[in-house]
């Protein structure tokens, strides 16, 4: 299946002709990152899309509401374009299961990085492609989780790992200073905090900065 891409004369809506079957297609992006501190733009910059959905969070997460409200609002004659297939999937299972319903639907699926774009009657070359990369992917996830671990493993033996930084509201900041200005011991407020005395100090210099 190809399909090209042209405008409309009159109302400029791009049309996508599948089999010489003109339908009105929409170019729909899909982006997932890992956590809201992540910057969603660069993953299509760049790239024209009538609609964009966005998950902000873990891929292994098998809930993925914009993910599930992209699959509803796509239709056939849609180009649904996606960074990379590890932003689009948890696994390789995941992959093909995506990719594989889409397509089945008349929906192309292109990611950007891999430089590869799936229709439905893609070769056996193409299928066979869509597995070993989603593999690698997933192999590359694994391993990087792995090596968290291990580092982890070895600081906890050193006596070095303190776990993740906690970090706290703008309310709980200022509560902070407050307890600290009134006398309240600064051990005593971290621990109640749940923060080491070195956290509770940069706390205590960007309130006093503010």
């Amino acid at each position: 299946m190809t399909a090209k891409s042209g405008k409309g004369s009159k109302t400029g809506k791009r049309v996508a002709r599948i089999e010489g079957k003109a339908t009105n297609g929409q170019r729909v992006g899909y982006v997932r990152v890992s956590s809201v501190d992540q910057n969603t733009v660069r993953q299509l910059e760049g790239i024209d899309v009538d609609r964009t959905f966005t998950d902000k969070l873990s891929g292994k997460d098998t809930h993925r509401p914009q993910l599930e409200n992209m699959l509803q609002f796509v239709r056939e004659g849609d180009t649904v374009i996606v960074h990379s297939m590890d932003r689009l999937a948890r696994n390789v299972d995941d992959l093909r299961r995506l990719v594989s319903g889409l397509t089945q639907r008349g929906i192309r699926v292109r990611f950007v990085k891999e430089a590869l774009t799936f229709t439905g009657d893609d070769s056996p070359m193409a299928n066979l492609l869509l597995t070993m990369l989603g593999a690698v992917a997933q192999f590359e996830r694994e391993l990087i989780r792995e090596r968290q671990r291990e580092g982890i493993a070895l600081a906890k033996q050193r006596g070095v790992y303190r776990g993740r930084k906690r970090s706290l509201g703008p309310d709980q900041a200022a509560e902070l200073r407050k307890r600290v200005d009134a006398g309240e011991k600064k051990a005593v407020v971290a621990r109640a905090f749940g923060i080491s005395r070195e956290t509770l100090y940069q706390y205590l210099h960007k309130t006093a900065t503010a």
